[in-house]
């Protein structure tokens, strides 16, 4: 259960509740706190696979537990940002408010969908392996996501943008990985479809 992969994947839930505290509190430097928990959350799912697949240490444990770190990493992110309105800069009960939180919400269900859907394939002992789309699809989510708590800070950052052209970049970027999202969405389910067996036909 301790073995290294694991014990990153523990890190990295134990992250999220520090990273949210980070992120609400007030200030410049609790801002960049949050990002760099957010970064060092997000490496470390890199490095629990690396570490898995280098030292022979995966494990049961590790397979149920990372996608399930990494999905509760995702969501507490987006929540944050929605709450802090970084989707919704116009008038928040206008149209244009709602069509903004578009991208978070399709990352948010898809999620949702997959993990039924690796629920189900666990009881039938099928596994659904994790693509290299896939991967790509999470490295820029993580780039988008991050770059939107980067948000605040973007004329300190990045002095030679305007925070507004900052900003629409970050969001591209997630629509981005939403698009990617949907796309691997569609790879799973029809991954999972396949081992879908019709029920005993009841005798006449």
């Amino acid at each position: 259960m301790f073995a290294l992969p694991n014990a990153l994947t523990i890190l990295r839930i134990v992250l999220v509740p520090v990273f949210a505290i980070a992120f609400v509190m007030p200030g410049e430097v609790a801002r960049l706190v949050a990002f760099g928990i957010f970064v060092i959350a997000g490496v470390s799912d890199w490095l629990d696979g690396f570490a898995a697949r280098k030292l022979k240490a995966g494990s049961d444990f590790g397979r149920m537990l990372d996608p399930i770190a990494d999905k509760v990493l995702v969501a507490v992110a987006l929540m944050m940002l929605v709450a802090e309105g970084t989707f919704t800069q116009v008038k928040p009960n206008g149209m244009l408010s709602l069509l903004k939180l578009v991208p978070a919400l399709i990352i948010l269900a898809r999620e949702i969908l997959v993990s039924g859907l690796r629920e189900f394939l666990a009881g039938t002992r099928v596994s659904v392996p994790v693509t290299n789309v896939a991967k790509f699809k999470t490295a820029v989510q993580m780039i988008a996501i991050g770059a939107m708590i980067l948000a605040p800070l973007a004329d300190v950052f990045v002095p030679g943008i305007p925070s507004i052209t900052y900003a629409a970049i970050a969001y591209l970027l997630l629509w981005v990985a939403a698009a990617l999202t949907v796309y691997t969405g569609v790879i799973y389910f029809r991954s999972g479809m396949a081992h879908l067996r019709p029920g005993p036909t009841p005798e006449a």
